[in-house]
């Protein structure tokens, strides 16, 4: 059995083809299956639309969050509630085509894999996005130390021992990508062609990609810490050299060249410390939400 795991927020315009794409592309496989649609606290017709696709299309499960979560809580949610041996992730936008689920599918089946990821060749997108994701995703590979991350989403196909080994994850800032790396599982990376989006409005804000930019570089890399270290020894080593110039010119009896210097010195100094505070408080923050132990999310319904 499959199950294809869609989060929807606010997605009315594309319910219905989103849900025929899905059901017209994996019924070719011959396998049975299962659409998880999670609804995640949309405030438009979205859930109305899924409940009536439903009676076209009887595989549609409807999962209704009680509010927004988040994308990454609702992926969590529909993996949970998964039945099936093969678990996909795929957007509600349709930017990844269900199209391609019948080759990953097929590529799980014929080859000695765990898992295929979708890899985005080319991104029909607004180029401040598209510049935006370069530089997290330079970032994110070169401080995380996960290599195989350049342009690679949710968009993918696993087998089940995959889904639970992610499942048993508990973290609270949750980033499915890295958590998907982190398993370790043999990976199959399949290049595609990323569409715009058919209708409706980008969920996706720039502050939400900052969001998820931190929830995946805090939790898998150590560079942020480490990165205020090599801030306070650039210090030490400005104060040591500024140390220097004023034993010299002491002795040699030349005059200082003024205040600014010692202002400047002052401004760095604090500059760095405001910069180890900030990442130090991210870190508290994070510690915080982990010990406070609350469910990624709650569910208002189940429609089977």
């Amino acid at each position: 059995m499959i199950s294809v795991i869609t989060p929807l927020y606010n997605e009315e315009l594309l319910v219905d083809e989103l849900v025929r794409r899905i059901a017209d592309s994996v019924s070719k496989t011959g396998e049975e299956f299962e659409i998880v649609c999670v609804d995640d606290g949309s405030t438009d017709n979205t859930l109305p639309y899924l409940i009536k696709s439903k009676e076209k299309i009887p595989q549609l499960k409807i999962i209704s969050l009680s509010r927004n979560f988040g994308h990454q809580a609702a992926y969590t949610a529909g993996m949970v509630f998964a039945k099936g041996d093969y678990v996909a992730l795929l957007d509600g936008d349709l930017q990844d085509p269900p199209e391609l689920l019948p080759e990953f599918y097929k590529i799980l089946k014929e080859e000695p894999v765990d898992l295929v990821t979708g890899r985005r060749e080319k991104r029909e997108e607004q180029a401040r996005k598209k510049l935006m994701i370069r530089i997290f995703h330079g970032i994110y590979r070169k401080t995380s130390g996960f290599r195989e991350v350049e342009n690679e989403g949710n968009f993918c196909m696993m087998k089940k021992e995959v889904a639970l080994a992610i499942n048993s994850m508990q973290e609270k800032n949750r980033y499915i990508p890295g958590l998907r790396a982190f398993a370790g599982f043999r990976n199959y990376y399949f290049d595609y062609s990323r569409k715009e989006r058919l209708a409706g409005e980008n969920k996706m804000k720039f502050q939400h990609l900052v969001i998820l930019a931190l929830d995946a570089i805090f939790s898998f890399s150590k560079w942020p810490i480490k990165l205020c270290l090599y801030l306070g020894l650039t210090g030490l080593i400005v104060v040591f050299a500024a140390f220097i110039y004023t034993l010299v010119s002491k002795i040699l009896h030349l005059a200082p060249l003024g205040w600014s210097s010692t202002m400047l010195s002052l401004y760095f100094l604090g500059a760095i410390q405001l910069t180890f505070l900030g990442v130090i408080g991210e870190y508290v923050y994070r510690i915080y939400k982990e010990t406070q132990n609350r469910p990624h999310y709650f569910i208002k319904k189940i429609i089977e």
